[in-house]
């Protein structure tokens, strides 16, 4: 491994350790409260968040991919967000667009990773393959579809299995359904709420059960999806060159890596 290689591992390690080091404090203070106020199910996501915060350095010391200081930031962000400041801190109810926000963020990260992994695949020697740019940005906005997909089904089946609310509801004034025609058409009617009794308690909406939370939270994530396609199309093609992307691209570490265990024989 040569010095400027070593010079910037250094300087990664420095930076991304006091990242580290303010977010898992923060995670044990949350820890700390939650054991006194007898939360087990909060304490839960407390420890799953620390260990989805190993996973970047997993990745990068097992599996010899590196990745770029700022990606790797936004991704222990982007987990503190969502499970101790969204979940336990409940953000996402006290900020309506909080949980619109991580999704369209979670679409811009999962198309950098699958454009990323394609990339890799694309230089490696490997692998008798070599996609044209525009192949490499659509299966990096499907790649990012897919984990949207997968996340969404993630949260349905928890809300049916085990009677958690993680698809949140929508009051709706008004809707449009086949079911209420009263002449058995297929052809839908307006209905207008004017009120709705639920547990004894009358309410002027009607509540959507998950339906629209879901679609907007696949809306954002095809927007994010989109927008990082587009700007990895023109990475790829101009081989990549342009700063700023750069910081959301995995590479490959397997050379260095190889380099060194041979030095050390």
């Amino acid at each position: 491994m040569n010095k400027m290689h070593l010079s910037k591992e250094r300087k990664k390690i420095k930076g991304i350790s006091i990242v580290y080091l303010l977010l898992r404090l923060s995670v044990l203070i949350v820890i700390i409260d939650q054991i006194r106020s007898r939360d087990y199910e909060n304490i839960f996501l407390c420890v799953l968040t620390l260990i989805l915060f190993m996973i970047p350095s997993f990745i990068e010391r097992r599996i010899h991919i590196d990745i770029p200081d700022t990606l790797e930031i936004i991704i222990l962000l982007f987990i503190f967000s969502a499970e101790i400041l969204g979940e336990i801190n409940a953000y996402y109810l006290i900020f309506p667009y909080w949980d619109t926000t991580l999704h369209t963020l979670n679409g811009f990260l999962a198309a950098a990773i699958g454009l990323s992994l394609i990339d890799i695949l694309n230089k490696n020697d490997k692998f008798a393959i070599s996609l044209s740019p525009m192949f490499v940005a659509l299966v990096a906005f499907c790649f990012s579809m897919t984990i949207g997909v997968m996340w969404e089904l993630f949260e349905f089946s928890m809300d049916q299995l085990l009677g958690f609310d993680m698809q949140k509801d929508t009051y709706l004034t008004a809707f449009q359904s086949v079911l209420l025609n009263k002449d058995g058409l297929n052809s839908p009617v307006k209905v207008a709420v004017d009120s709705v009794v639920v547990n004894g308690e009358s309410w002027k909406a009607y509540i959507d059960l998950g339906l629209i939370d879901t679609m907007m939270d696949l809306l954002v994530n095809f927007i994010g999806a989109a927008v990082f396609s587009t700007f990895g199309y023109f990475y790829i093609k101009q081989r990549g060159k342009g700063n700023f992307l750069k910081r959301f691209i995995l590479k490959s570490n397997i050379q260095a890596y190889r380099e060194e265990k041979e030095s050390k024989k």
